[in-house]
């Protein structure tokens, strides 16, 4: 049984909104990879992005969280690390965000990780 067309729709559009959120705060080096070709994956999208410190991470997941309520009406069914914004963490189920520090993300390479999946690299706005 294959995807319908409006849940095709909505995952764009969570992924144009997450995107948005993130452009909204500066955060940068997006990142946007489909794993929809991938077997047993939870999710359909990581999105990827880094911000400057704990204070810019916390800004930047809040900005996404904000705009995909606003623009995409869909809120996170879990949110983790907001404590110490070194990665925060922003599970849509089908869009899974991912707001790093610097450092913790050349640590955790998710994009070397989950090298088989579609990749498309989002030129900064600044």
């Amino acid at each position: 049984m294959g995807e319908n067309i409006s849940e095709v729709v909505s995952t764009e559009k969570l992924v144009e909104a997450v995107i948005n959120g993130i452009q909204e705060k500066k955060g940068s080096k997006i990142t946007v990879l489909d794993l929809r070709n991938i077997e047993n994956m939870i999710a359909e999208f990581f999105v990827i992005c880094e911000g400057e410190s704990n204070v810019h991470v916390d800004a930047v997941s809040d900005s996404v969280e904000e705009i995909v309520r606003r623009d995409a009406g869909e809120e996170p069914l879990h949110v983790e690390g907001k404590q110490n914004a070194e990665w925060v963490l922003i599970d849509y189920m089908n869009v899974v965000v991912h707001v790093f520090q610097k450092q913790v993300r050349n640590y955790y390479s998710l994009e070397d990780l989950w090298a088989d999946a579609g990749r498309k690299d989002i030129e900064d706005l600044f």
